[in-house]
């Protein structure tokens, strides 16, 4: 995708004949400074949650409404991105499922880029959806504080359950690329915390930042797509594990016990570098005696489920998912 879309198009329009204004360049993720990571996540991060990218990104539902708030976490306080459904006739006051989500990138990404699933999910389910805009990987920044701040805003809006208006027993996380492991991790601390989750939806997942993160065959088959390139994983490898940090810990497909999990919908695009990452965790869910769904879609790349403008299996992976969560959070 070479540049920004400076206006939506019109009904029947393509794409390739909508004026498009430049957006931040692709840098060379091998020989990135970490002046020039700041400096190209600030622009691209301006450009995903700009009225310029819906043409790429999808509108979001009307039925929605969204709106950002600062949640209190322990030394620090961080945004999130929240989805509320309007009020409608049939409302009984009860509180809402509860989605917590966790949008991909990594060391670039905001929850705005994720606004057109988002919306969707909370307006249709209906239920209200929490978007995690977690601190981003850099050299002083490792993954595990965005797995952090994952956990932690699961826990506070879980505790803070009538404040936020949900209903705590029917919680769920999804996340996309390493947001994905994000969400793993988090339902993996929820069984051993106790806290009772419904349903964790994984789409493109990450989940093995470990030196066996390259040694995936759709790695070597998808090595440079439009969307995810080896170039990419290997800066994102390198910021997310420090040397003095196990690699193992942070990887989901590494988990000591995956048994006993809620119930989980793992989406994966075929022409995605990290396709074998969650092919291969729905195997050791499943050989965990965990449920777990996976769904692949044929063509898809990397990311699709962001970029329904240009990724026509993504309105599909919406419906899929939406049921998914509807069975789960209800049953």
């Amino acid at each position: 995708m070479p540049g920004t879309i400076n206006r939506l198009p019109s009904e029947g329009e393509p794409l390739s004949e909508v004026t498009v204004a430049e957006r931040p360049p692709q840098p060379d993720w091998s020989t990135m400074t970490e002046e020039e990571l700041v400096a190209y996540r600030e622009a691209e991060n301006r450009w995903r949650a700009s009225s310029a990218a819906r043409a790429i990104l999808g509108n979001p539902d009307p039925g929605a409404a969204i709106g950002w708030q600062q949640v209190a976490l322990p030394g620090h306080e961080l945004p999130v991105r929240v989805y509320r459904p309007a009020p409608g006739p049939d409302d009984t006051g009860t509180g809402l499922p509860l989605v917590l989500h966790v949008h991909g990138g990594g060391f670039v990404g905001t929850a705005a880029q994720s606004d057109w699933i988002n919306s969707h999910l909370a307006a249709q389910l209906p239920a209200l959806v929490v978007s995690v805009e977690h601190r981003l990987l850099a050299p002083d920044n490792p993954l595990s504080a965005a797995v952090d701040d994952g956990w932690d805003v699961l826990r506070h809006v879980v505790r803070h359950a009538a404040r936020w208006g949900i209903d705590p027993a029917r919680t769920a996380v999804f996340g996309e690329s390493c947001g994905g492991l994000i969400s793993a991790l988090a339902a993996i601390r929820a069984k051993e915390a106790g806290l009772r989750l419904r349903a964790q939806v994984l789409v493109n997942p990450l989940v093995d930042v470990t030196e066996t993160m390259l040694d995936h065959a759709s790695v070597t088959q998808h090595a440079r797509t439009p969307t995810l390139a080896v170039p990419q994983l290997r800066l994102l490898q390198r910021l997310a594990v420090s040397p003095e940090t196990d690699a193992r810990a942070l990887s989901p497909l590494y988990a000591d016990d995956l048994n006993g999990l809620v119930p989980a919908l793992v989406v994966v695009p075929t022409h995605d570098p990290v396709a074998d990452h969650g092919r291969r965790y729905a195997e050791r869910l499943r050989a965990a005696g965990t449920f777990a769904q996976l769904s692949e879609y044929p063509g898809a790349a990397h990311a699709f489920l962001s970029t329904p403008g240009v990724a026509p299996q993504a309105g599909a992976a919406r419906t899929e998912i939406l049921e998914f969560l509807r069975v789960t959070l209800t049953a």
